[in-house]
């Protein structure tokens, strides 16, 4: 098969890139600087100079192939430049997605995520669940404007399939969760939430889900590629065993929430980790989703995080020398 992969210098993308190239497949990849992406021209992996926000930027790279992946996307949380959210998240899906039908592509898998649901507050929803309140961040808020644009074109014959994963971990990370897990080896993440619950997945079974929506999922269908539901605090607690390093204090998600509030006036100098949004993002929060449906119809099995975030705190661990 030929495919085009937007995102293919991201983390996900990056892997499913790989991966399609591994098991035999073309793959076409509009990249911003075909100069920093050698290690995926090695591969195999045919470089076109272009970018999300600019459609006719990736009209040639898309003439042609058979499946699109769009996995580009901003995922910024705490971040004092918010333009990102609407230009890739929003523009940048709906001109994908725009080429993707007038070149009449047979087959899309949009990257979609947990957080469109927001805090469903200790609830485990299905992909019928559908959010309607104010989002805690810029990344959900667009990225569930960006959901309803895929499903839009889906409703005018778009032949898309939507994937949600919820947070990605393993080796090549370049999200906050890398930047956390860095943190606390470095014995510099004091405090976490008991309460906070995220669906935790290895990237690599993220990169299989999405392969199998492609191969297997049907049209018009959303699939919670997601792993189990797993707190924050305890991954920290098993991170914690794993390296000899002392576990972040548990506190509760209150005091989190109005240290939120505190830090407000002083967002523009601090971390991104720090904000106050960054910080009421992890204040007990939810985002939960239940992947039975990606299970039953597709075929995904996803590892524990017992064993794929304890490999993942050792691989860290040997790149900082520990």
């Amino acid at each position: 098969m030929k495919y085009f992969v937007t995102g293919a210098t991201g983390f996900v993308g990056g892997v499913l890139a790989k991966k399609l190239r591994a098991a035999g497949h073309e793959v076409n990849a509009s990249v911003r600087s075909p100069e920093k992406a050698k290690d995926l021209q090695a591969l195999g992996v045919k470089l076109f100079k272009g970018d999300v926000t600019e459609k006719g930027s990736m009209r040639e790279a898309m003439t042609g192939v058979e499946g699109v992946y769009h996995v580009a996307g901003w995922y910024k949380v705490g971040a004092k430049d918010k333009r990102g959210g609407v230009e890739v998240n929003i523009n940048g899906t709906r001109n994908v997605l725009e080429l993707m039908q007038e070149l009449k592509i047979p087959k899309g898998v949009y990257t979609s995520t947990l957080a469109v649901n927001s805090d469903t507050k200790g609830k485990l929803v299905d992909e019928a669940y559908h959010f309607t309140g104010q989002h805690l961040s810029e990344y959900d808020r667009t990225k569930a404007a960006a959901h309803d644009i895929a499903n839009e074109f889906i409703a005018k014959g778009l032949p898309l399939v939507i994937v949600q994963p919820g947070l990605i971990y393993g080796p090549g990370d370049t999200s906050s969760v890398r930047t956390s897990l860095i943190n606390f080896l470095r014995g510099q993440l004091p405090m976490l939430p008991y309460e906070t619950t995220l669906c935790w997945a290895h990237v690599d079974d993220i990169v299989d889900g999405h392969i199998l929506a492609m191969e297997k999922g049907k049209i018009g269908e959303s699939y919670h590629i997601c792993g189990e539901p797993y707190k924050l605090y305890d991954a920290y607690q098993l991170a914690s065993k794993v390296s000899g390093k002392r576990a972040p204090m548990g506190v509760s998600p209150n005091l989190m929430k109005a240290m939120s509030a505190l830090v407000k006036p002083l967002d523009a100098i601090l971390p991104e980790s720090y904000t106050s949004e960054g910080l009421r993002i992890i204040a007990g929060v939810t985002y939960i989703g239940d992947n039975s449906k990606a299970k039953r119809e597709l075929g995904f099995d996803p590892r524990p995080v017992s064993a794929g975030w304890a490999e993942t705190v050792k691989y860290e661990m040997e790149l900082m020398g520990i």
